[in-house]
């Protein structure tokens, strides 16, 4: 693997850390806290983390396509269909443990890592041959 490539790897996962903690940050507060349904917590939280990270990947790790990927609309439009596409996987995931372990209800952090790692893959992928590839 060439050096330029890991590096754009570990800044995507950074990136993806920051919004894991908005995501479960936000999860948390939602259904521990505030007692919202976990299901309805965990979309928000998912909304709420999907423009953080598609804010930190296009000016950061895939800063070189920044301007040259065409409309900013059309280009978070893109993101988010690969990240709705990631979350689903995530969402199964998530759903599955839930429903299969009930004390993780207690705690949805679990769960949301879990799904988070098998939607990480996908997205690096859909962000870096699609989303902001230079058009």
């Amino acid at each position: 693997m060439n050096r330029a490539l890991v590096k754009k790897l570990l800044a995507f996962g950074c990136v993806g850390a920051v919004g894991f903690a908005v995501d479960a940050g936000v999860l948390s507060l939602l259904a521990q806290k505030l007692g919202v349904n976990v299901y309805l917590a965990r979309v928000i939280s998912f909304l709420i983390a999907v423009f953080v990270t598609w804010l930190l990947n296009r000016t950061w790790v895939f800063k070189a396509a920044e301007g040259k990927t065409g409309d900013k609309r059309l280009e978070y439009i893109s993101y988010f269909a690969v990240q709705s596409v990631g979350a689903l996987l995530n969402l199964g995931v998530f759903a599955a443990l839930v429903a299969s372990h009930a004390a993780l209800r207690a705690y949805p952090v679990v769960p949301l890592a879990a799904g988070s790692i098998v939607g990480m893959f996908f997205n690096y992928t859909g962000a870096h041959f699609w989303v902001f590839k230079r058009r």
